[in-house]
């Protein structure tokens, strides 16, 4: 085991001696490259089966070196290359995810479509009278607002209303037992598109972390959507009547009607998309805007 490690250390040495600014250039970019991964797959089950992995090739590594194993070592090495080709099924669903949003910044870089100021103000204001309405009757609800990613996928699943926007219509759709108020609105500018929609549920282990653990489908499905896609998503618990927002896969909870208000205002901005490369890294990785600091 001694000799191993001793290896170990010269071989590090003799890297590092030999460093230049390429190497150093090199080892940033993977580094770089290690540190986005980990963040898109933060708060989800691959992560877990990723450290796993990482444990599973170091042991295997460690014990191949051994020539006391040489049986062990000829497993593991015949083994490996299926190892490796079983990784893209194992983490389908985190590569595609992926590739979604890479596309999805991509397309930033060519411009979006834009709403007209007034409609996201009279949108935002008309949402947020509701949802204070909803909250104080405990009346459970989940409505999604369309920002640049299309989600017609989501919007044919329920039932097409092309309606404008009021609290009454949002109140009447989500009064108990009343055929739409299962499901979630999904608003786009100044428009209720459809109710009763079907969203993906998130399968991510944010609601596991939290100490309301009774949070069901409504929130659920809010971290679904917004994990494949940018909208924003306002839910309130029909248990409690508390109100969440939802974005980039964080949700900020127990929000008073002011403080809902405040953060619709900074995340619901369709008409002002960022441009050029900053537009794509922030597309790219939603995450790291400062009105996601405060999560489950």
């Amino acid at each position: 085991m001694s000799e191993v490690i001793n290896s170990l250390v010269d071989n590090l040495i003799f890297v590092f001696e030999r460093l230049d600014t390429f190497g150093i250039l090199d080892v940033i970019l993977v580094t770089a490259i290690f540190f986005v991964i980990l963040r898109w797959l933060r708060d989800t089950q691959a992560l877990v089966l990723l450290r796993g992995v990482f444990l599973l090739i170091a042991l295997i590594s460690l014990l191949t070196s051994l020539e006391v194993l040489p049986a062990f070592s000829w497993l593991m090495r015949t083994a490996l290359p299926a190892l490796l080709l079983a990784i893209p099924v194992i983490f389908a669903p985190e590569i595609r995810r992926a590739l979604e949003r890479l596309g999805r910044a991509g397309a930033i870089l060519e411009g979006g479509r834009s709403s007209t100021s007034r409609e996201i103000e009279d949108t935002i204001t008309y949402v947020v009278r509701a949802t204070a309405r909803l909250s104080d009757r405990r009346h459970g609800a989940l409505i999604v607002l369309q920002r640049l990613d299309n989600l017609d996928e989501y919007i044919q699943s329920g039932v097409r209303m092309e309606s404008q926007v009021s609290p009454e219509l949002l109140l009447q759709i989500f009064y108990p037992n009343t055929p739409l108020h299962d499901g979630a609105v999904i608003i786009v500018g100044s428009t209720l598109v459809s109710a009763s929609s079907v969203l993906p549920l998130s399968a991510s282990g944010v609601l596991s972390k939290s100490a309301e653990r009774q949070m069901g489908l409504r929130h659920r499905a809010a971290l679904g959507i917004s994990e494949v896609s940018d909208a924003v998503a306002v839910v309130v618990s029909e248990e409690t009547g508390s109100i969440s927002v939802v974005n980039a896969g964080r949700m900020i909870r127990r929000l008073d009607v002011e403080r809902l208000e405040n953060i619709l205002r900074a995340l619901y901005r369709p008409s002002q998309p960022a441009r050029g490369i900053t537009g794509f890294f922030r597309k790219l990785y939603p995450g790291g805007d400062s009105t996601h600091r405060e999560e489950v």
